[in-house]
């Protein structure tokens, strides 16, 4: 079990993962696989744990300033902000709509948009993501001018999904051809929400998610949770008010992620205490029990995988 806990003072980040990696106001980013095979477009990116859950976890570290610029995902883009101050960003061009997130708070990204997100706080600031689907949707498309921007610093991205660098001396091997950019009727298909349309359905506040988990954990993304949706997985946020001692079962894969205070973990012939930032997973049908190990602000977010298919958003 200790081989599948990963802690946040572990994570080993990728520099390099996405074509904007050499692109000025992107060229700082830090890219984190923690389960799964993650989106990465590079052979640099370091996989913490492999295993095939039925979704995705990863995380993105970034200082003041620094930028992800726009792309889109088949499957689920969830993230929730670990430290810092973030603005997200959507559309063909970026400015259809923004929020700003603060810790603890959960954003489920509409898939078939173009986001981006930037960190607007003083320090350097971290958010985890889950991504659905084992190979998440097939990879990351990318607005028109991130790939242009990128040629204009050494990175090309071949049709295969992966990165070449000419800084390095790495060419396009002429048997694999360039992404293709997007065409107008394809970039057409892409809507444009507001603020008004995605705020209210899609993002989820810390402090509510606190007092609603009183009793009992909150139900955040789900078929009747509070962002309803089917991505393949169910999201619950636990606070120290909604624990009880009893050890519980679950025939899903299931991911535990500190947010903030100390979480014990106690299965069967051990235990461990889970740190904000650290990232658990267990395995079906291993009792298992969590509780707050000291005192203060607790939260944890909890992640199963259901028998849905990771796609499209749901809508009903």
């Amino acid at each position: 079990m200790q081989e599948r806990i990963v802690r946040y003072g572990d994570l080993r980040p990728c520099k390099t993962a996405f074509i904007d990696a050499h692109t000025p106001g992107s060229d700082q980013k830090e890219n984190f696989t923690i389960i799964g095979g993650g989106v990465s477009e590079s052979a640099d990116q370091h996989v913490h744990i492999s295993d095939q859950i039925g979704f995705n976890i990863g995380a993105a570290g970034q200082p003041p300033k620094c930028r992800n610029s726009l792309h889109s995902h088949r499957t689920a883009e969830v993230f929730f902000v670990l430290s810092g101050r973030w603005r997200f960003f959507w559309g063909r061009n970026g400015d259809a709509g923004e929020v700003t997130l603060e810790k603890g708070d959960i954003f489920n990204i509409p898939t078939g948009i173009f986001r981006g997100f930037e960190n607007i706080g003083t320090d350097y600031g971290m958010i985890m993501a889950i991504l659905g689907g084992d190979d998440a949707g097939g990879g990351v498309i990318w607005a028109p001018q991130v790939i242009e921007d990128a040629k204009d610093h050494g990175l090309v991205l071949g049709e295969n999904g992966k990165l070449y660098d000419r800084k390095k001396g790495v060419n396009l091997p002429e048997d694999v051809a360039s992404m293709p950019i997007l065409t107008q009727a394809e970039l057409d298909g892409y809507p444009e929400p507001t603020t008004l349309d995605i705020v209210p359905h899609y993002v989820a506040r810390y402090l509510d998610m606190m007092a609603l988990s009183d009793k009992q954990p909150a139900q955040v993304i789900g078929e009747n949770a509070m962002l309803r949706d089917k991505p393949g997985f169910e999201v619950e946020f636990l606070s120290r008010s909604s624990i009880s001692d009893a050890p519980y079962d679950a025939n899903q894969h299931e991911v535990l992620m500190g947010m903030t205070g100390h979480w014990r973990v106690t299965w069967d012939g051990g235990e461990t205490v889970l740190a904000p930032g650290d990232t658990m997973a267990v395995p079906p049908n291993m009792p298992r029990s969590v509780t707050p190990a000291m005192t203060g602000d607790a939260a944890l977010y909890r992640i199963r995988a259901t028998d849905d298919a990771a796609g499209s958003t749901w809508t009903e």
